[in-house]
């Protein structure tokens, strides 16, 4: 693409020799604002010329465009849920609120009475990951509760999940125009199940239990097993109770079941050299952050017969890891082979040992 200055000389070859084209003269003048458009001009059939192509785009415009091309909305972030155990005697409302010390807040979702001790279900009032919070740290009350003296949650909240990212979006949109789902076939099946919140992923076996059954494998968002209540989702999407009645989006006569992945944890020892100016603790951050991001990379790969963690890629993220200087001794699962995943398994991270 020109710019001003190149725009103007071009028109000024233009012009007859008999003209003064020196600046501050006639010609110069009356060109140069005229260039200076042309460049705009140029500019912003530019920008409108790369966004013909969907993968420039982002955020809103981005979304508009799949939508209006396949009718695929972005996913929404959603709540994390779990449950509190109160101590003391009264009533719960729904509504009633509890905290985390970080300041991350959980509304009851039901009613309940309580004498003494009691549980009652909670989820995240704001949508999103940071609802998702480690066991025994929702301890706060914001707002005193006539009769309780205490609150914590035993067990971590979950499937908190951040609305779909581009990536994700563009990927489904591409899915959906380079694999046709017609008629109930196996990318149907695919689509249907990528489109419930929560999940990140689906493979499909057809005919897995016989004939007209279909079952489909999901992982969530993070490329982890999927939580029961996102399996339940899926079920009742495609197939609600396993039917085959058609009261899901699954045709007449089909009966799909939906499973969660099964993990399969990949522990890493490692012995390393640190970069001068890292600790230990900031390299196995930054160790177990790139390995995180290799296996949510490698999830649910395809083909699904060539699945499998590889001891060269795990020495790799290591060594690119920020603070890691070289590294040594290196063990994966306890060995110093690839990991095979199965066609209803996903890597997950395990134990992550570094040693200086």
């Amino acid at each position: 693409m020109a710019d001003k200055k190149e725009i103007l000389t071009e028109m000024m070859s233009s012009l007859s020799s008999r003209y003064d084209k020196r600046p501050g003269n006639f010609a110069y003048d009356f060109l140069a604002p005229v260039a200076e458009r042309f460049e705009k001009t140029d500019t912003e059939i530019e920008t409108v010329k790369e966004k013909l192509d969907i993968s420039n785009l982002s955020g809103q415009e981005l979304e508009q465009r799949v939508y209006e091309r396949t009718g695929i909305e972005r996913k929404q972030a959603t709540h994390a849920i779990g449950s509190v155990t109160v101590t003391g005697t009264g009533t719960i409302f729904a509504g009633d609120l509890f905290e985390t010390p970080g300041g991350v807040q959980f509304q009851a979702t039901e009613q309940k009475n309580i004498a003494v001790s009691g549980t009652v279900n909670i989820r995240a009032v704001k949508p999103g990951a940071s609802g998702n919070v480690p066991a025994n740290t929702i301890t706060m009350f914001p707002v005193t509760l006539a009769g309780f003296t205490a609150v914590t949650n035993h067990e971590p909240t979950a499937d908190g999940f951040d609305a779909e990212s581009d990536e994700d979006l563009l990927q489904r949109y591409y899915e959906k125009i380079r694999t046709p789902a017609t008629s109930g076939n196996k990318y149907h099946y695919k689509n249907w199940a990528k489109e419930v919140p929560g999940v990140g992923d689906a493979r499909v076996i057809p005919l897995w239990n016989g004939d007209n059954t279909v079952k489909v494998v999901i992982i969530d968002s993070d490329r982890k097993p999927a939580s029961q209540s996102i399996v339940d989702a899926v079920q009742e999407h495609i197939d609600p109770g396993i039917t085959g009645d058609g009261s899901g989006t699954a045709p007449l006569g089909a009966y799909c079941t939906v499973a969660s992945a099964t993990g399969v944890n990949i522990n890493v020892s490692v012995t390393i050299m640190l970069t001068p100016g890292y600790t230990l603790q900031q390299a196995r951050n930054n160790i177990q952050e790139k390995l995180t991001q290799y296996l949510k990379d490698i999830a649910f790969i395809e083909p699904e017969d060539m699945s499998f963690v590889s001891y060269a890629r795990i020495g790799g993220e290591i060594l690119d890891s920020e603070g890691v200087a070289d590294y040594r001794n290196l063990l994966v699962n306890g060995g110093t082979a690839n990991i095979p995943i199965g066609r209803e398994e996903v890597a997950v991270l395990g134990m992550v040992t570094v040693d200086g």
